[in-house]
């Protein structure tokens, strides 16, 4: 498994997520479904092989809290965000984006459209 820090360089002021990288089929399908819960400071990092709208949706379906869905462009600046609902059928960004981090619910102020984000290796 591997785990990447996600730093928002446009607000340095707060702390780093946790994230797993996922880049394959069946880690993006799983995501954090079935999952009981999610610490504050932790989440996933889904990568997608190149930009869309329709390959970056996600589901809710087996869900067992809301979170936080952070939307990012190929050159990982924020083009979206939202709070996913737990059980609700999809979420689609308004723009293309290649990653979607996936985290606590309590970040979604974490996080404005144009922001700039960095990966760094745990």
């Amino acid at each position: 498994m591997t785990v990447v820090e996600v730093i928002n360089q446009s607000q340095p002021q707060k702390l780093a997520i946790k994230a797993e990288y996922c880049d394959s089929f069946w880690k993006r399908l799983k995501g954090l479904m079935l999952k009981p819960s999610l610490n504050a400071y932790e989440g996933i990092l889904l990568a997608e092989k190149k930009a869309s709208i329709t390959g970056s949706t996600i589901h809710m379906f087996f869900m067992n809290f809301d979170i936080a869905v952070v939307w990012l462009d190929a050159k990982l600046r924020v083009v979206d965000t939202a709070i996913a609902k737990r059980w609700r059928p999809y979420y689609a960004p308004s723009q293309p984006a290649k990653f979607i981090l996936e985290t606590h619910a309590s970040h979604i102020g974490d996080f404005k459209y144009g922001d700039q984000i960095s990966l760094e290796n745990d």
